[in-house]
């Protein structure tokens, strides 16, 4: 296959930004005048955002300025699951925002069949969590990535690397 071209579709984010945006959140909160005395706790793990807060209020108010935090520093708003608002101990509030990072099995064999259907010339393969389209022509694999881009029922931001 000595004349090939290729490139993954891959689902990712940059985590320093995230954290970046989570630290301007977290400043934000400590200097704005509705947030005195309020409990405001965000925690990253590698998955997931933990945020405890003392009403729902206040957790609609944080997730709004996490939200135009990540657009800012270029994040997709499409990376956060936003779970359901629970009770916790203490008249507080816990919501779990799952991060979303690489492609399902479903996805990919959706966009793989996509590919597959509307574009003969070129081979999807599905590599873990990344799809890779190989194919002889350079300009048959820009359409497939104009393609990709013009779908807009993926649930995950997608990004097209190691183009060669």
């Amino acid at each position: 296959m000595a004349g090939d071209v290729s490139f993954d579709v891959v689902s990712d984010f940059d985590e320093q930004e995230l954290r970046n945006a989570l630290d301007q959140v977290r400043r934000e909160v400590g200097q704005r005048f509705d947030f005195k005395g309020v409990t405001v706790e965000l925690e990253q793990t590698k998955d997931e955002l933990v945020l405890v807060t003392d009403d729902e209020h206040r957790a609609a108010a944080i997730k709004d300025l996490i939200e135009s935090k990540a657009v800012r520093r270029n994040l997709s708003l499409k990376i956060f699951d936003w779970g359901k608002v629970e009770p916790s101990g203490g008249n507080k509030v816990r919501q779990a925002i799952t991060l979303q990072r690489g492609l399902n099995d479903e996805l990919a064999k959706k966009l793989s069949k996509l590919i597959r259907e509307e574009f003969p010339k070129v081979k999807p393969q599905i590599q873990g969590d990344a799809v890779r389209v190989s194919g002889k022509s350079r300009d048959e694999l820009q359409k497939v990535i104009g393609r990709l881009r013009e779908l807009e029922d993926v649930p995950v931001p997608l990004q097209f690397e190691n183009y060669r």
